[in-house]
C-alpha cells in the first residue's frame, strides 16, 4: 500500500541540519505498524511525508496504491500538483495529531462528522456507530472542552476514521495520557481500524505500548555526523 525508496528530507544547515533517510520502506494494505524512537529523532517529519503535506527533496521512488490504482507521489510533487495531493490527503487519509485538533465550537458530532461534510458524504450512521465504538457516543453534544483527555483524543480518532481513508496516521496519540488510559485508547483505536481495514502508521515513544497492541515496529535512529548535523534513518524491527 505505502512503498518508499530513497527518500530524502533535509531542513536546516551545519550543525542546525536535520536529514531523514529512507532507504526502503514497504507496507502491506491493512498493515499496522509504529514509528518508535525518542523526541526529535523525526517521527513527525515522517508522518508528514506520508501525510503528503512535506515534499521530499528527493525521492527515487514514493507511491501509494488506492482503491488498486498506484499513485506516483514523488512524480505529483515533481510536478507541483497540489491540486491531487490535496485530493488524496482529504479523501484517503486520516490525521490523529497529537494535541488531538479538535475544534472548540463544534460539539462531537460536529467534529467527528467534519470529515464527511467536506467531501459531500451522506450522513449514513457512521458518526454515531465509531462514537459507540470508541465510547464517546455518550458525548456527542457536548463541547471538546468539557471532555476529559482521553475522551477527547478518541473523538480524534472516530474524526480520523469517520471518512473511511485507506490511511491512518497518528502522531503520539496516547503521549499525555497515563498508562491504563493509553492502552485502552490505543486498542480501540487499532480494533477499528483493523475493522476497516485501513493501514495504520502510528509515532510513539512507548515501543512497550507498541507491541503490547500487537503493533509491528519501524525504529528511528540518529547519528551525529562530522558537521554537526543529525541524520535519522528508519529500520524495521523484528
Amino acid at each position: 500500500m505505502i512503498s518508499l525508496q530513497g527518500v530524502r528530507k533535509t531542513r536546516g544547515e551545519g550543525s542546525q541540519r536535520y536529514s531523514l533517510e529512507i532507504d526502503g520502506l514497504c507496507l502491506d494494505a491493512g498493515e499496522q505498524v509504529a514509528v518508535v524512537g525518542p523526541s526529535g529523532c523525526g517521527k513527525s517529519t515522517l508522518l508528514d511525508l506520508l501525510a503528503l503535506v512535506l515534499a521530499p527533496d528527493t525521492a527515487a521512488g514514493f507511491s501509494l496504491d488506492i482503491d488498486g490504482c498506484r499513485q506516483d507521489i514523488a512524480g505529483l510533487w515533481r510536478g507541483r500538483r497540489l491540486d491531487r495531493l490535496a485530493a488524496l490527503r482529504s479523501r484517503h487519509l486520516g490525521y490523529v495529531l497529537q494535541a488531538g485538533g479538535l475544534l472548540g465550537f463544534l460539539d462531537v458530532r460536529g467534529n467527528i462528522r467534519l470529515p464527511r461534510q467536506l467531501l459531500g458524504q451522506a450522513d449514513d450512521g457512521s458518526v454515531e456507530r465509531l462514537a459507540e465504538a470508541l465510547d464517546v457516543h455518550h458525548q456527542l453534544g457536548k463541547r471538546p472542552g468539557a471532555l476529559s483527555l482521553g475522551q477527547r483524543q478518541r473523538v480524534s480518532c472516530a474524526r480520523a476514521l469517520a471518512h473511511e481513508p485507506a490511511l491512518l496516521l497518528a502522531d503520539e496519540p496516547t503521549a499525555a495520557l497515563d498508562p491504563v488510559n493509553a492502552a485502552r485508547v490505543m486498542s480501540l483505536l487499532l480494533h477499528q481500524a483493523q475493522a476497516r481495514r485501513v493501514t495504520c502508521v502510528i509515532a510513539t515513544h512507548d515501543e512497550q505500548l507498541a507491541r503490547g497492541a500487537g503493533l509491528g515496529v519501524l525504529r528511528m535512529g540518529c547519528r551525529r555526523d562530522a558537521d554537526g548535523g543529525v541524520t535519522a534513518t528508519l529500520e524495521r524491527v523484528s
